[in-house]
């Protein structure tokens, strides 16, 4: 798999977000250095000295040559402050400009360190990719170690789960585990709703598990957080709980200058936290009590009957960003659920949700299905 190649996937398996992980690790060039040792030629950000080629004399060092992602493009606009909109058009119209700007910004303050974060192909002569750049502050806790620190903390436990889904984007890593072991029944909850996918009743299947979404950035565009999630068996829409989530922030000490070489003891005080972060998630999430309290806390919130649907789901879109396409989606599903209440925007969402292909935009979306329940049911009393 070339550089490019390793940086997504859209409903993965364990064994293929495994797979990829790993693959990036042995792909990663990870170099904290000064603002000198970094020009753009071509759109490209060459970082002196951070590379090796092997020639007839030997291994020797070259520069590294990363294409910015989306994401390190607005690294680059954020570090040197210069407008994104603008770097973005350069970069598509006048490439000679976006070198130019980048540049000079990077000589105003040559003594200023970095930690620039890439994918390489050994194998090739083709540029890698530029992931982030960011502070040199920032406490490195990768995506496989944190996979495996939960796997691990999961082993610990007694509780039977395992991961339902995996994505990745240029930005995050997110991981589904749900508990099959662990479920209630949510007649209440469910009544009137029909699945949008298989038309499947809720009433008939009224079955509600635990689980929880483990997500993590490795390019600052997000902390380690673990936050719990109760998923609908006769959809697989997943109600997020985000105000029991558990986080952790990439913030630490100032990294050495020079290319970073990963080690298991390098890691093991930021992996054993995880790791309890993620025994502390199974025995508080997963369990039966907090699955119960919190069905009953949304069950009486979800009773609320809309009669303007329309209305109410453009207010509800509004009021969290969405799209004029997500609006539309929901709206649908809303429809086609048949729960005219609160609780069957919440589904609505949820659902609409699943059929997002950007896996950040789905994982946003979904974790405001409970927000949306909430704004749905008061723009329904108050209109």
């Amino acid at each position: 798999m070339t550089a490019t190649e390793l940086l997504t996937r859209r409903n993965a398996d364990l064994g293929e977000i495994v797979e990829v992980l790993r693959a990036q690790q042995s792909a990663k060039l990870d170099v904290v250095t000064c603002a000198s040792n970094l020009r753009v030629a071509d759109g490209a950000l060459r970082v002196a000295g951070a590379d090796h080629e092997l020639t007839v004399d030997g291994v020797s060092t070259c520069d590294a040559v990363l294409n910015p992602t989306a994401s390190a493009d607005a690294d680059l606009a954020t570090k040197l402050d210069i407008p994104l909109p603008y770097l973005r058009r350069m970069r598509q119209a006048k490439t000679d400009l976006y070198d130019a700007n980048v540049n000079a910004w990077l000589a105003d303050r040559p003594e200023r360190r970095f930690l620039v974060r890439g994918l390489r192909d050994t194998a090739s002569t083709t540029p890698g990719v530029l992931r982030a750049l960011l502070s040199d502050s920032y406490r490195i806790v990768d995506n496989l170690d944190i996979l495996m620190a939960v796997l691990d903390g999961i082993r610990r436990t007694d509780v039977q789960a395992e991961v339902t889904q995996a994505d990745l984007t240029e930005s995050r890593m997110y991981v589904k585990v749900a508990s099959r072991q662990v479920a209630e029944m949510a007649p209440e909850l469910l009544a009137g709703y029909r699945s949008p996918f298989t038309g499947a009743c809720g009433a008939e299947n009224p079955l509600v598990f635990a689980g929880f979404v483990v997500s993590n950035s490795e390019t600052g565009r997000g902390r380690f957080t673990i936050t719990p999630q109760l998923v609908v068996q006769v959809c697989n829409n997943g109600m997020t709980i985000n105000h029991h989530a558990l986080s952790e922030v990439h913030l630490g000490g100032k990294l050495d200058e020079g290319r970073i070489r990963w080690s298991t003891d390098t890691h093991a005080a930021a992996l054993e936290l995880v790791g309890k972060k993620a025994r502390d998630a199974v025995a508080t999430f997963l369990d039966r009590d907090f699955v119960r309290s919190q069905l009953h806390e949304i069950t009486a919130a979800a009773g609320v009957a809309i009669s303007a649907p329309a209305e109410t789901i453009e207010y509800v879109a509004k009021k969290l960003n969405f799209t004029s396409e997500q609006q539309d989606a929901i709206l649908a599903d809303f429809i086609s659920g048949g729960a005219c209440t609160s609780g069957g925007v919440l589904h609505a969402v949820t659902s609409a949700a699943q059929r997002l292909t950007d896996a950040d935009a789905a994982y946003e979306m979904e974790r405001q299905g409970l927000r949306a329940m909430s704004l749905a049911a008061t723009h329904a009393i108050t209109r």
